[in-house]
């Protein structure tokens, strides 16, 4: 009995750990939740607003997404991980946002981030400076990028409250 519970726990540990650590880390940050508040605080620093299409990068369980979708914007959150983006797909039914909120299961380094008014991301500083050369070849001026945590390596803060930073395309570039 104990040599089974010990080997569902073995298992489960590894799927976590190839899932919610191995996998992402080549790509980006692991996954770490947003609090309510934090995913919240950073739909209000984007500014999104109807008409406006925001994306989330690294998206996880879609909480960001939400909470963008939730200020009238068209959200879209770009997520590598499959068991992630099948737990967003699923908060995004039980808070009825579909049509508002999308989540793609898609690396966002592959993503085009031209068609995007805000970006929201949570990152690695390993991944910082190549992120922030994407965003300035991609998006077009004017564009918000809010930043929990990570800063870019060159790209002008706007405005800063607590660990998120919000940048503007085109200025101080």
């Amino acid at each position: 009995m104990i040599a089974a519970i010990l080997t569902v726990g073995a298992i489960c540990a590894g799927f976590a750990l190839v899932f919610l650590v191995f996998f992402p880390l080549g790509r980006g940050a692991i996954y770490v939740p947003s609090t309510p508040e934090k995913a919240a605080l950073l739909a209000d620093l984007s500014g999104a607003a109807r008409g406006e299409k925001a994306a989330d990068l690294g998206s996880g369980d879609g909480r960001v997404v939400i909470a963008l979708a939730r200020r009238d914007a068209e959200a879209h959150g770009f997520e590598v991980n499959p068991v992630l983006v099948l737990l967003a797909r699923r908060n995004i039914r039980r808070a009825s946002l579909q049509g508002r909120a999308f989540i793609h299961w898609k690396s966002f380094w592959r993503a085009d981030l031209s068609r995007f008014d805000v970006v929201t991301i949570f990152q690695g500083s390993f991944v910082m400076r190549r992120l922030e050369a994407k965003v300035r070849k991609e998006m077009t001026p004017g564009a918000r990028v809010v930043s929990d945590f990570w800063g870019f390596p060159a790209l002008a803060c706007e405005r800063m409250t607590g660990t998120v930073s919000v940048y503007r395309i085109g200025s101080g570039t």
